[in-house]
């Protein structure tokens, strides 16, 4: 078993300040893999002092450097794949392939595109040619306690880390306690990368009492949560004592609306990307909405599609969706499936319990509800797991009015060959992202949602933006010397 009891620290492993020792569970044998320590209130202020002492040159430093030592960073982590791959696998259950692909690529991916953003960003620019000396400034924001989860944790480190970096701030990174191994192969990477001490902490923890005190300390300027909407409304509270900036990447229940004229896969599709990560996704297309003159074909095309989804030991490659993260989560996809049946969907693939032959892990069956309506349960919470459910709809007008009926506003879908009525759809769509006909987003286009999905954008050059505050300077010397 792995024994992991430091935090890292104005540029050293250190000791907590107390033992609260934390068992991290393997989700694929439900056995201890590693044992960590989780900070008390005492760590939380030496990481926050050594952040703050480090802020000043940090802030000054120039952005080329910054870039360098990013650049130094992504290829030690380059190097690390394999290392942070196992490591995501053991602690939250994504199969091994997925792991070294999605997972470790996202942090990856999005390095580079920060990298790319950063060279072009305007750092320090005149206002206008009405005002030449006047300039408009983006500054670092200041120390920032970041606090990521455990479903997609090196894509939530590296969105928030490396723009905080590049931006010229410094941070104490909380990963989940259900997975922080990768992030301290995160932190040995910006180690060996070179970054000043201070500038780059980490602590591992939970909410109750090292979330609490990083988000309600004096010293810290800015919060960047990911996590789940009842956690980032309490951060907000918490945070507010200070004024502090704060951002959130919450949840969301994403619509997928098919139209009678998608392509043949869309359906398929959907299916697909639902169980992707085995439905641990705050973006995931949750709610398939489906014209009615396809809707019957559909149901059973999706039915399919769940039937032939493996689930299986997240340390064998091949492709098959591994298990949910822990008994906390297993018992309430459980709960929430039964609820389902108990309001009258139609359970078409799937159900209740692991799926046939497992006898441990905490394994959930790809199961799909049709016949839902959008009042019920399973249509309005986030699951969070491999759960897809299905509702028919007969105008363009009606699916649109479908998808916004929620509190979430993260990402919703829209699979159509009519360019025109794609357009037309995304733009009523009252979230933060669509994507459409299975068309991703951009390297570099910002992430992020609106209403009880959160505030704030993540990725690239809104990435950026994030971590810095705008200042205005009038009188500006505009023929001075560097």
């Amino acid at each position: 078993m792995l024994e992991k009891r430091e935090f890292y620290i104005n540029g050293e492993w250190v000791a907590p300040a107390e033992a609260r020792d934390h068992e991290v569970i393997d989700p694929s044998t439900e056995e201890a893999c590693a044992v960590i320590s989780l900070a008390s209130a005492a760590d939380v202020d030496k990481a926050v002092a050594a952040a703050k002492a480090a802020f000043p040159d940090w802030m000054m430093t120039p952005v080329e450097e910054r870039i360098a030592l990013v650049e130094k960073f992504l290829e030690i982590y380059k190097a690390r794949a394999e290392d942070v791959a196992q490591a995501i696998t053991m602690e939250m259950g994504a199969p091994l392939d997925l792991a070294r692909s999605s997972q470790w690529g996202a942090g990856y991916a999005h390095t580079k595109a920060f990298v790319k953003a950063a060279k072009s960003f305007d750092w320090i620019k005149p206002l206008g040619d009405h005002a030449p000396d006047t300039m408009i400034v983006h500054e670092a924001v200041g120390v920032c306690a970041l606090i990521t989860p455990w479903n997609w944790p090196m894509n939530q480190i590296s969105l928030k880390v490396i723009a905080a970096a590049i931006a010229g701030c410094t941070m104490v990174l909380k990963p989940s306690e259900e997975s922080p191994l990768d992030a301290m192969i995160f932190a040995e990477c910006m180690h060996d990368a070179g970054f000043p001490k201070g500038v780059f902490n980490l602590v591992n923890g939970d909410g109750a009492v090292t979330g609490d005190a990083l988000t309600g300390h004096p010293d810290v300027d800015m919060v960047s949560f990911t996590g789940s909407t009842r956690a980032g409304i309490a951060i907000s509270q918490n945070a507010a004592k200070s004024l502090k900036k704060v951002h959130l990447e919450l949840g969301g229940k994403g619509a997928n609306i098919v139209f009678a004229d998608a392509d043949e896969k869309a359906v398929k599709r959907g299916v697909m990307h639902m169980m992707n990560n085995t439905g641990q996704s705050c973006n995931a297309p949750s709610r398939m909405l489906v014209q009615r003159e396809i809707y019957d074909q559909a149901v059973e095309t999706a039915a399919a599609a769940a039937d032939k989804v493996a689930v299986g030991d997240a340390h064998e490659e091949g492709r098959h969706i591994g298990p949910v993260v822990n008994e906390a989560q297993w018992n309430k996809i459980q709960g929430l499936i039964q609820t389902g049946i108990d309001e009258g969907a139609r359970l078409v693939a799937g159900g209740l319990g692991r799926p046939d032959g497992m006898n441990r892990g905490f394994f959930v069956k790809p199961t799909v509800f049709a016949d839902v309506t959008n009042d019920m349960t399973i249509a309005r919470e986030e699951i969070f797991g491999p759960v897809l459910t299905m509702i028919p709809f007969d105008t363009e007008e009606e699916a649109v009015n479908i998808a916004n009926d929620t509190v979430y506003g993260l990402t919703n879908y829209v699979q159509t060959q009519d360019g025109a009525k794609a357009n037309r759809v995304a733009l009523k769509l009252r979230s933060g992202m669509v994507e459409m006909n299975g068309q991703p987003r951009g390297a570099g286009a910002p992430f992020g949602g609106m209403k009880q999905s959160g505030n704030g954008r993540e990725g690239g050059v809104w990435g950026i933006e994030d971590f810095t505050e705008v200042k205005a300077i009038g009188g500006w010397a505009v023929d001075a010397a560097e």
